[in-house]
Order: C-alpha cells, then sequence, then structure tokens
C-alpha cells in the first residue's frame, strides 16, 4: 500500500532552486535511502514530504491525503502522532534531561507525566541508554545523544519516520551500531522510513534507493524502482 507520494514537486530558495519536479512513491513499512551529493536536495525532498516545508509546486500526500494545503498547525499535528522526524545532531532540549526530552512528543500530546516518563523509560531501555535517564545531553556522548533522540522520535510509535542524516555527526562504528538500532526497531514496529543520507555504507542498510541529482530523480544509475544489492527492495 503506497503511504507517502510526492508528484512533480518543486521548490527553490529565493532563485535557486533545490527541487525541480520530484515524483516518488513510498509503501508502507518500506525503508527508503535518498541519496546523491551535497545539495541535491535530499533534505528539502524530506522536509517536503514530513510537512516541515511546503513545496512551491506538486503535491505531497499521506495516505491519499494532501498535507501540501494543509494548515501548519495541521501538518505540526500529525508530525506529534503519525510521523516522526530524527535530524543529524540530535537536537535535544540542553536543559532537559535525557527521559525529559524522550518524553516531550508525548507531553505535548497530552499523555500525562507519568505515563510519558514510563514510555520514554521504556523506549530508552530499547535502545540502551535507560542508565542515562537523569543525565543532561551536554554529559553525553554523541551516540548516546543520537540514541536518545531516536527515543524521542519513536515514543509516539510513528507510522513513518524521516531520518535526515542520522549519523553524519557520529564516527563510523557508532553510526553503523545506531542505523542497526534504527533498522531493527522499524522492522518490529512496521515504521515506514525515509532515511537522507550521502554515504553508501548507510543506504545499503535500506531496502530501495533513490538518488537525487540537480533536484531531480537520477533514474541513470540505481533507480526510483531498482532494491538494492542482496534483492531487498
Amino acid at each position: 500500500m503506497t503511504q507517502l507520494q510526492a508528484r512533480g514537486v518543486v521548490k527553490a530558495y529565493g532563485r535557486t532552486p533545490a527541487l525541480r519536479g520530484v515524483t516518488l512513491d513510498v509503501t508502507e513499512g518500506e525503508i527508503v535511502a535518498v541519496t546523491g551529493p551535497s545539495g541535491c536536495g535530499k533534505s528539502t525532498l524530506l522536509h517536503c514530504l514530513a510537512g516541515i516545508l511546503r513545496p512551491d509546486a506538486g503535491e505531497v500526500s499521506w495516505n491519499g491525503h494532501r498535507i501540501d494545503t494543509w494548515s501548519e498547525a495541521a501538518r505540526s499535528r500529525l508530525r506529534r502522532t503519525e510521523f516522526g522526524v530524527l535530524l543529524q545532531f540530535g537536537q535535544l532540549v540542553a536543559e532537559l534531561t535525557a527521559a525529559e526530552n524522550v518524553a516531550l512528543p508525548l507531553l505535548l500530546a497530552g499523555t500525562g507525566r507519568r505515563a510519558a516518563r514510563t514510555a520514554a523509560l521504556s523506549w530508552m531501555d530499547r535502545l540502551g541508554v535507560a542508565e542515562l535517564a537523569d543525565t543532561r545531553p551536554g554529559e553525553m556522548s554523541g551516540g548516546q545523544q543520537q540514541r536518545c533522540a531516536m527515543a524521542r522520535a519513536l515514543v509516539t510509535e510513528p507510522r513513518v519516520l524521516f531520518a535526515d542524516e542520522p549519523t553524519g555527526a557520529l564516527d563510523t562504528l557508532t553510526g553503523e551500531q545506531v542505523l542497526t538500532q534504527l533498522v531493527r526497531l522499524a522492522r518490529e514496529q512496521r515504521t515506514t522510513v525515509v532515511l537522507v543520507t550521502h554515504e553508501p555504507q548507510i543506504a545499503a542498510y535500506a531496502d530501495r534507493e533513490v538518488i537525487l541529482r540537480d533536484g531531480m530523480v537520477d533514474h541513470t544509475g540505481l533507480g526510483l524502482d531498482t532494491p538494492l544489492p542482496g534483492g531487498r527492495r
């Protein structure tokens, strides 16, 4: 079942084009890696799909509903409930403890403090960082911060997780450990993942790779419907 759709998506920053008519389908439970050189529009595409940005032209749909026409408030609610977002540097709130950071999306959605903390600790335990519950981000390593950020992105059990260069700030070994956990949890939860990366070894964790060049899907190499090595789709 197709869960996310982009149809002819165009986005520019001033006079600088970022996306030049991108069309993409993502099916439920699929892990898709969006790759390509720096400045090709990868992050912009992810932000349009997640409803963070509105395209200048084209359509973005979620389960058949055009979200690009929704208000900012409606798109924010979608990101608090159905979508999760994981960014390169985690962006944890420095003044909050790890558990408070992880619980934050639930609190914003109206969950009680005790239930939100219980869920936060459960996800932190699954990611091996439960012992950091009362630790602030500045006292953690980069890998620990990113695991806490992943727990925060998953604590609402989103149907789609958008991950923008989630290992870009980590060393190779830590990055692969984080991605292994992310893929395992996504499979367990049947969570759809749209993963932006410029690293081939990270893209190899996905079912399918979509390559962008100059704001367009590149069909000359690994294309829109090409499985990655090993037969995965």
